[in-house]
């Protein structure tokens, strides 16, 4: 979900738009019609004989294992997707009237974007971020920033994302703290954080600190979160900025498992039962341009990690075995040109990802690749996934693509892609070594260039960019632009809660911290005392820099 709006887009649009295409010339050389997006050779034509033998086992029955078909057994009948738009942007309270007008307007779930400088753990008045408060997210640096954020919305009653990562126990301390304030327990709260530090260092590069301390934090908070959180998802393992940032299909599904076996294995080695943890864990997926890939990889999903969480971890308790899934439209394959034309692909993407059963949904709006999404947009975004859960007819039946020669074919070609990665993972130690030693960080950056060189090469379409271009003078659609003065107002604030704040009870909370990092302790409890204190959110991440060392990701060729 963070940074969830990279692009495709080669041009930046310029001012007008003609009325006439440009002419097309013929494709040199001819398109990839004979693979999948990711690669994946197509025969023209499937038949029975492409099923396995085994198909009835490999698929069971809806809502038992392996859960290929679908985690429940009615689908969507009985319950539908939690419908969530990406909200983020200014100041807290411009994001909360942002919630209040989605949640007005059918959103069923709250999913929060934060800025850049939240995100890298800095306040608004640090150095680093200047020029970025409020950009690309809603700008986060205290607990009373949190209380701003959500104000009037009753937190027992609404789920919550929070994409944020390198200081997500700080966000997670905020959101306690806060449910607490309206009276309420850490227990009633339900909701997701992302809080996936490996994917950071794989894909997305914002981190606070080395990978072990990192992930070292994450366990705490599961372990933290078993305990007294049981409706909150304390991990969102995250395969979706695996793909944007160029994998394919399959390495994204194989990385992202990866991470997920890495984070059970460091449970399970501090003493954690598995099957007290393991039912909270979640995952997020990118959803592209091609179709049946899609939703052979969310099947292919399903049976691989219930296979591994039963027959690897031993997990008896069969929600320990279910693969939870938030999925997003994919933001890379959105393209400035011709912005209209991204209503279509995330309807196509959006689709894609119901008939492969996720249980929560975000569809991007047309204006991502220019700004952060107009209120316009976002309610298209949102419309999108209304027509298709009452419109289209795809929630009345679970899994209507079983049995498909096509789809199964490709399902069983996507599980046994990603096995081969995931042993040679194994082979490597884990997947920490993994990402220390820079193996899945080169293996996408090679699968992205080889992309790109096909884009450049004409032989992958990206209608409006590379085919059916026009010649464009300007943007057609409006877009949300942040205004500057919320970052002099967001720097006053914070230097206004430090000022009138209780120095001794800051200093204290801040010190036990310190010196809980430099033990085994759980963290959580720590930094919940430090942000009640009004300790901001870059002087906790301060301290993990001070504890643990600042992060600097070695060249990988």
């Amino acid at each position: 979900m963070a940074n969830e709006r990279t692009e495709t887009a080669t041009k930046t649009p310029k001012a007008g738009r003609a009325r006439t295409e440009a002419p097309v010339a013929p494709p040199a050389p001819a398109e990839r019609r004979g693979e999948t997006l990711s690669g994946i050779p197509l025969k023209p034509v499937y038949t029975a004989a492409d099923r396995p033998a085994d198909l009835e086992a490999r698929l069971g029955e809806p809502g038992q294992f392996p859960y290929t078909r679908a985690l429940f057994p009615e689908g969507y009948r009985t319950k539908l997707w939690t419908m969530r738009q990406f909200a983020g942007f200014g100041s807290a309270e411009d994001t909360n009237q942002r919630f209040h007008y989605l949640l007005g307007e059918g959103m069923t779930g709250l999913s929060t974007a934060f800025d850049m400088p939240t995100l890298m753990g800095y306040d608004a008045d640090h150095p680093m971020s200047l020029g970025e408060v409020g950009r690309e997210g809603v700008a986060i640096s205290t607990l009373e920033d949190m209380e701003i954020l959500f104000r009037g919305i009753p937190l027992d009653k609404v789920t919550t994302s929070m994409t944020i990562n390198a200081p997500a126990i700080v966000l997670l301390a905020m959101y306690v703290a806060i449910g607490e304030k309206q009276g309420l327990k850490p227990s009633q709260l339900g909701g997701t954080i992302q809080a996936d530090m490996l994917k950071e260092f794989i894909a997305q590069k914002e981190w606070i600190c080395p990978p072990r301390p990192h992930v070292k934090i994450c366990v705490d908070m599961i372990e933290w979160c078993a305990k007294h959180m049981p409706k909150w998802n304390s991990i969102s393992i995250s395969g979706y900025h695996i793909r944007e940032a160029g994998a394919t299909a399959a390495q994204e599904l194989a990385f992202t498992l990866a991470d997920g076996i890495g984070y059970v294995e460091e449970c399970v080695k501090r003493g954690m039962d598995v099957d007290a943890f393991a039912p909270r864990l979640s995952f997020f997926w990118d959803v592209h341009n091609d179709f049946f890939e899609e939703i052979a990889k969310f099947r292919a999903a399903r049976r691989l990690w219930a296979t591994v969480m039963r027959d690897r971890f031993g997990a008896k308790n069969p929600r320990s075995w279910m693969l939870r899934t938030h999925a997003q439209t994919a933001g890379v394959s959105l393209t400035a040109q011709q912005p209209l034309n991204n209503v279509a692909r995330v309807a196509l993407q959006a689709m894609a990802a119901v008939l492969g059963g996720t249980q929560s949904l975000h569809t991007n709006s047309m204006d991502e690749t220019l700004a952060l999404p107009s209120e316009e947009a976002a309610t298209v975004a949102l419309r999108t996934q209304q027509i298709l859960a009452h419109e289209s007819g795809v929630a009345n039946v679970v899994d209507p693509l079983a049995g498909s020669y096509f789809v199964e074919s490709l399902t069983d070609t996507m599980e046994s892609e990603a096995l081969a990665i995931i042993r040679r993972i194994d082979e490597m130690g884990g997947i920490i070594t993994a990402v220390e030693r820079g193996y899945p960080q080169k293996e996408i950056a090679d699968s992205a260039y080889r992309f790109q060189q096909q884009v450049e090469q004409g032989e992958r379409f990206i209608v409006g960019v590379n085919r059916f271009a026009a010649e464009e003078s300007e943007v057609t659609i409006p877009v949300l632009k942040i205004d500057m003065e919320i970052e002099r107002r967001q720097i006053e604030r914070v230097k206004a809660v430090r000022a009138k704040r209780d120095a001794a009870k800051h200093a204290a909370a801040v010190k036990a911290l310190r010196d809980a990092c430099m033990s085994d302790q759980n963290l959580v409890p720590f930094v919940l005392d430090a942000v009640k204190a009004n300790a901001t959110l870059g002087e906790i991440s301060d301290v993990f820099r001070e504890a643990y060392g600042v992060y600097r990701e070695p060249a990988v060729f």
